[in-house]
């Protein structure tokens, strides 16, 4: 324990020298209401606060931290920035955040290089969202995830080797599909030790589909919606952003992806790597749709993925994503249990920290299978009792013993927005009576509310009142009325952003108080500035399939603008050096691709290498340069492709989400 003991006494002495209480980032920023402050305090007598082992385990193995806390991108951007957040370290009360939440923000901060398995397994945490974990083989490490960047993962990789001696890196394992597991890869091996063989990558079946798939059809919506759920224009401040509930935000550098080596195919599969036997359970349909867990028999320690971690975790993430099983989830971890449980002495795993005797590895297991059979069963329950999609969140509620489980709360998830998306994954967003199956849209009905409600004036008259006697969804009902109705009314924009604020401080799931602080900070002050799509890079947009290009070439095609062109047209695109052809057709101002076939009717044949048509898809390379320098060749009329370009959409990076927002000058 005197690693501890130490580890707390710099935490203080650090949070000492620097204690000092960061003002609101905006001019119209309030603080938290007599309301808030009520409910937080309730909340700080009623928590087990008293509770340290989470704490105690998160500290548990501590070895040392660099003297940075900032990691730079090579472009010259900050990529890692861990010490925005050193104010949470001071030791004070924030009533603008959910004393449950700010307790997870504070476990989040542990930042540097622990042991999990004497000897054998270590863990940077801090130095991304994304624990890396590294296992000592015979001859070098084998490494569990690698992070979201490059520049986060060769830091880690850079701090492991200089506190432990120099190895090679011998393998990497991507526990699943997501890049703040994979994106890193780069900073740690060079691809051309994996194309010879000299490094292993292994990962579970269908990776790489799931890896570059997830983003695409949906991609610049998802990235816009990121903006809100994950609040990465806000500040990080106590009225602002805290944490990310699995970590505390995203880094911001290149993301990298190498096609692994050996991929696990069986429900579990046993290797030895470097001298090290490891059993792999596929976990498919659960936190992501291609993922593993793994056991170490030899050390009796268990890798949960991000299949069980310190959180509850999504099933509907805000930002967009199919919805997840959380029955299958549920049944993962308790064949997980079954299988190791029993004998796992530590549980570790993709994001929060580790679980150290079997007693509480076994605990931590059912308590969080046991939320997610619940989310499952009891919100069928209720909707088989006829609760429906809109009233589900107003009455799911986990029973009590598991309310008292640290390892049960929803910082990441939450019962609100779950138990809604469980409702949606079986019976769909109908609540099934006709008034709301083809509803106006809020801007063609708020006038009508407006004109109903007696005006502006009495509306903000009601939602004042409302506001100062803490009734903030009541207010919200009326006034998000009156901003649809009128969205250039900015005393009602910034009544609207007061009680949005209010409900955020509120909220014990970061995904819940992200999404309303960031929409409060937009209705005060208008879309920030330097929005942007967010691109996975260039390994990323390689390993996306011709298939999938298509496809978002189709969703890009606007068929009111094809109307206007008359378009219509059949083409072969045949890509030889890959083996691919392709039927791409536009008809009723529908364009539809199917791969493997070549039409004898088409009107045109292009043929050109793979690289070619990724650089024609994505708009890099115009199809007439192709072919003026011999990249392409065409058989046919080439004016109908031409007039592809006219009919595509470039989708806004920010467009706007709460009216009259676009419109007003733009946060710094």
């Amino acid at each position: 324990m005197k690693h501890i003991a130490i580890t707390l006494l710099g935490t203080t002495l650090f949070a000492a020298a620097t204690a000092q209480t960061p003002p609101h980032f905006s001019p119209k920023g309030k603080q938290p209401s007599a309301t808030t402050v009520t409910q937080q305090e309730a909340l700080r007598k009623s928590l087990p606060l008293a509770d340290k082992l989470d704490f105690e385990e998160a500290r548990r193995g501590f070895i040392g931290a660099p003297g940075y806390r900032k990691i730079m991108a090579d472009a010259g951007n900050v990529a890692w920035d861990m010490g925005s957040y050193d104010w949470l370290l001071q030791g004070k009360d924030f009533n603008s955040i959910h004393p449950s939440l700010q307790r997870q923000a504070v476990l989040n901060m542990e930042y540097g290089l622990y042991e999990v398995v004497p000897g054998k397994i270590y863990q940077i945490r801090g130095f991304d969202l994304a624990n890396i974990s590294f296992v000592r083989g015979e001859t070098g490490w084998i490494l569990f995830d690698v992070g979201t960047t490059k520049e986060t993962a060769r830091a880690a990789l850079e701090f492991v080797n200089e506190k432990l001696g120099k190895r090679p890196v011998v393998a990497v394992v991507y526990s699943h599909a997501h890049a703040d597991h994979f994106g890193g890869v780069r900073g740690v091996v060079d691809e051309a030790d994996v194309l010879s063989g000299k490094v292993q990558i292994i990962a579970p079946v269908h990776f790489m589909e799931h890896a570059v798939s997830e983003n695409v059809h949906a991609g610049p919506a998802m990235s816009r919606r990121l903006y809100y759920q994950y609040g990465v224009a806000m500040p990080r401040n106590p009225f602002g952003h805290v944490d990310q509930a699995i970590g505390k935000n995203v880094a911001a550098g290149n993301i990298g992806l190498i096609r692994p080596t050996r991929s696990i195919v069986m429900p579990t599969e046993e290797l030895t790597i470097d001298g090290v036997k490891m059993v792999f359970q596929n976990t498919p349909g659960t936190e992501s749709p291609a993922e593993m867990n793994t056991w170490f028999p030899e050390l009796k320690a268990f890798w949960a993925a991000e299949n069980i971690t310190g959180t509850i975790h999504n099933i509907y993430t805000l930002r967009g994503a199919l919805i997840r099983d959380p029955l299958e989830w549920s049944k993962k971890i308790n064949e997980a249990l079954y299988k190791f449980g029993d004998k796992a002495e530590v549980m570790f795993s993709a994001h929060s920290w580790p679980r150290f005797g079997n007693a509480r590895v076994q605990q931590v297991m059912r308590d969080q299978r046991d939320v997610y059979a619940n989310l499952n069963n009891a919100v069928l329950n209720l909707a088989n009792n006829g609760v429906t999609i809109n009233e589900v969140h107003n009455v799911y509620k986990l029973p009590a013993s598991l309310q008292r489980s640290w390892a049960a709360h929803s910082y990441h998830g939450s019962e609100e927005h779950n138990s809604r998306a469980v409702i949606n994954r079986y019976l769909g967003y109908w609540d099934a009576n006709p008034a709301t199956l083809t509803p106006l849209s809020p801007k063609d009905s708020a006038p009508e509310y407006v004109a109903m409600m007696g005006g502006a004036k009495k509306i903000m008259a009601r939602g004042k009142v409302l506001h100062d006697q803490g009734k903030y969804l009541l207010a919200v009902e009326l006034l998000n009325k009156l901003v649809y109705a009128e969205p250039g009314n900015q005393a009602a924009k910034d009544l609207l952003a007061d009680c949005f604020e209010q409900i955020g401080y509120q909220k014990e799931s970061t995904s819940l108080r992200n999404s309303f602080l960031a929409a409060a900070m937009e209705l005060r002050s208008g879309i920030p500035t330097g929005i942007v799509a967010k691109s996975g890079g260039p390994d990323m947009v390689k390993a996306i399939s011709s298939e999938l290009l298509l496809e978002a070439l189709a969703i890009r095609f606007n068929s009111r603008k094809a109307e206007a062109t008359g378009i219509q047209f059949k083409a072969n695109i045949v890509t030889p050096d890959n083996g691919d052809m392709f039927v791409l057709e536009v008809s009723n101002s529908t364009m539809t691709s199917i791969r493997g076939f070549n039409s004898p009717t088409a009107d045109i044949t292009l043929t050109l290498p793979r690289p070619a048509l990724l650089g024609f898809l994505t708009g890099q390379a115009k199809l007439n340069d192709l072919i003026a320098s011999g990249k392409a060749t065409l058989v046919g009329n080439a004016s109908q492709l031409d007039k592809i370009a006219l009919a595509l959409d470039e989708f806004p990076p920010a467009f706007e989400i709460m009216p009259g927002t676009a419109a007003m000058k733009s946060a710094k």
